[in-house]
């Protein structure tokens, strides 16, 4: 969809006849139907205003195509402005520009974020060069026009209020603003946009190339696919095993016969380390390969992170980032967009979607309605936030309302915890969430330890981090600190230990980012994900006492988000609060302490609690 498409001739026209932004408002009631923000209309006066001087150039051809706000289909992204025409050499040339009106700015140590004001405060955000190099690659990846009609995509941003500062065009961003150029404040500059324009476009097209690529089909391109298909070659970790590939071929059968008349939504089971996110991976990589419009989505943004950087082999964002996504970016995507939705981690889907809660209306809904098949991975004992609402029977009300077909299937062979089905039917035992035949654990068959301090086991995990695969995680019973003041601590215990909460700055990637072993991860870095030997610090939240697991919302921080309005709930229905918070708390620490495959390493703040999971053992050596 084009909210406003016009020549180069027409653009300036509109320009001098009129307010463009109310030209462009028209046009955008028009197309959408929707009211639009008066920010919005502000960036649209600022911003084409400064455009239609860059374009005030008999350089640039009069007959070029141009259209404003062009929405990316299979996304909620809208591209700036965007001109088309053809090179010295006659090739097709779109060129994307992304518009800001920032006038300073600060960088930060993460790829591609730099923090600005924006409604009113200080915010991280997306570099621009980053933004309009992932709008070129998703046209690039996924517009049928631009691989078969050879069309060159150009992105570039353009902040007209910005005076260079080397905040903005830092050596950090320089990874991006080499692929989409930054033009900032100054005639000088505006030359130079000016050049880069006339470089691509010297001859005009009449909108051909504009129309091409707004009617182009939507689907993965055999480049994309290909080089996709070959990232999984030599991994060992992406090899499927046993009940993992008999699934993967029912998915991929169910997937690709799918069609908007015959919907379907497969439910896939799993416990911790059966293989599930192995599975969605190799299903969007085959999916993606047979031309099929597909995206792996989670909640949690660490499984995506982290297995998109295993999968591409780099930390830094990739052609490959379109295919990942949060859960909360279906809210206005038409029915049945996709083709395939991979959805990993099901069980922590929300409601609502947005920052605050309060965009969408359900996102096990809007994830069905929005493909023609949707595969959901889920173990409902994962359930870890009082907002989480993924559960099977929810899947299949919406799934039913769609008309799709259900399957169900449930991996069952577990190769976390040494393989040791019994480890996980004994913490279940242990922590009180359902009794097993498995009152104790024999500990020869995977290595559990309780240790006296905490320091001791953070030793003894750092000693076990060979190949950067061991990680302590805890309980959030501790502020961040830190998050603020580089130099606080955040978990302090004793007088001797002192650590800090995961790195701001290694952000959803902590659990493999180099050094991150000296700090502690929770839930939402670590969950989904995996290591060799995990260190668990059970805090205050749960304690035993006569044998009794007890858990306490109120000793959780201030700031954890995981049972954010317990407190309400506890004051209109205070049965369903308690039972709420203590399932949220004993589910957080069974997922910790299933993070590693080969051992968990247990330090408790409480003795008697301690001491209980040490009678629980076959084994009861401390260390």
């Amino acid at each position: 969809m084009i909210v406003y498409a016009a020549t180069k001739q027409q653009f300036l026209k509109d320009n001098d006849n009129d307010d463009i932004e109310e030209v462009i408002l028209r046009h955008y009631k028009e197309a959408t139907g929707k009211r639009v923000g008066a920010s919005e209309i502000k960036s649209w006066q600022g911003s084409l205003t400064y455009m239609a001087k860059v374009l005030r150039d008999e350089g640039l051809p009069n007959d070029a195509g141009l259209a404003i706000e062009l929405h990316i289909p299979q996304s909620s992204k809208r591209i700036d402005f965007l001109m088309t025409g053809r090179d010295a050499n006659q090739g097709k040339n779109a060129v994307l520009i992304e518009l800001k009106q920032w006038s300073k700015s600060t960088s930060t140590t993460k790829d591609a974020i730099v923090k600005t004001v924006l409604g009113g405060g200080m915010v991280e955000t997306i570099h621009p060069c980053y933004q309009v190099w992932s709008y070129a690659a998703l046209l690039e990846g996924f517009n049928e026009a631009v691989y078969d009609k050879s069309i060159e995509v150009r992105p570039c941003a353009y902040l007209h209020n910005y005076v260079s500062d080397g905040v903005i065009n830092s050596a950090h961003y320089e990874a991006y603003i080499s692929k989409a150029p930054l033009f900032l404040k100054g005639p000088d500059e505006l030359e130079k946009l000016r050049a880069f324009l006339k470089t691509h476009i010297l001859h005009g097209d009449n909108k051909e190339i504009l129309y091409e690529l707004s009617n182009g089909k939507i689907r993965p391109s055999k480049a994309l696919a290909d080089a996709l298909k070959g990232l999984l070659k030599g991994q060992p970790e992406f090899i499927l095993i046993d009940d993992q590939k008999a699934t993967f071929e029912s998915a991929l059968a169910a997937a690709s016969t799918a069609s908007e008349a015959a919907p379907r939504v497969i439910i896939i089971e799993g416990g911790p380390g059966t293989g599930k996110t192995v599975l969605a991976i190799n299903l969007l990589v085959r999916l993606t390969s047979l031309g099929l419009l597909s995206k792996y989505v989670s909640k949690n943004a660490a499984p995506r992170k982290v297995y998109e950087s295993k999968l591409v082999g780099t930390i830094k964002r990739s052609h490959f980032s379109n295919l990942f996504s949060g859960s909360g970016a279906f809210i206005e995507t038409e029915p049945n967009t996709f083709d395939a939705l991979i959805v990993d981690e099901a069980h922590r889907l929300n409601e609502k979607s947005g920052l605050y809660a309060n965009l969408g209306e359900n996102q096990i809904k809007e994830l069905i309605e929005s493909a023609k098949c949707s595969v959901f991975f889920i173990d409902e004992d994962q359930r870890v936030t009082l907002n989480d609402i993924g559960s099977k029977q929810a899947i299949r009300t919406f799934a039913k309302a769609k008309g799709a077909e259900v399957e169900e299937y449930t991996l069952s062979s577990q190769f976390r915890c040494s393989g040791s089905d019994g480890y996980l039917a004994w913490l279940d035992d242990v922590l009180d969430i359902r009794a097993t035949a498995n009152p104790l654990l024999d500990n020869s068959e995977y290595e559990f330890k309780i240790f006296d301090t905490p320091q001791a086991m953070h030793a003894a995990i750092e000693q076990k981090n060979h190949g950067n695969k061991a990680r302590v995680v805890a309980g959030y019973c501790w502020p961040w600190r830190s998050k603020k003041d580089a130099r606080e601590s955040d978990i302090v215990i004793g007088s001797d230990y002192e650590r800090q909460w995961n790195l701001d700055q290694d952000g959803s990637l902590w659990i493999i980012a180099e050094n991150s072993v000296e700090q502690v991860g929770c839930i939402h870095t670590c969950q989904g994900l995996e290591v060799d030997y995990i260190g668990v610090i059970i805090g205050p939240d749960l304690i035993v006492r006569d044998g009794h697991v007890l858990t306490s919302a109120l000793e959780r921080d201030k700031n954890d988000k995981s049972i954010r309005g317990w407190k309400k709930m506890m004051k209109e229905q205070p049965d369903l609060a308690k039972r709420e918070t203590d399932l949220i708390i004993k589910n957080t620490y069974r997922t910790l302490m299933t993070r590693g495959m080969k051992g968990c390493y247990l330090y408790c703040t409480d003795p008697e609690t301690a001491q209980y999971f040490a009678s629980r053992l076959t084994n009861q050596s401390r260390d």
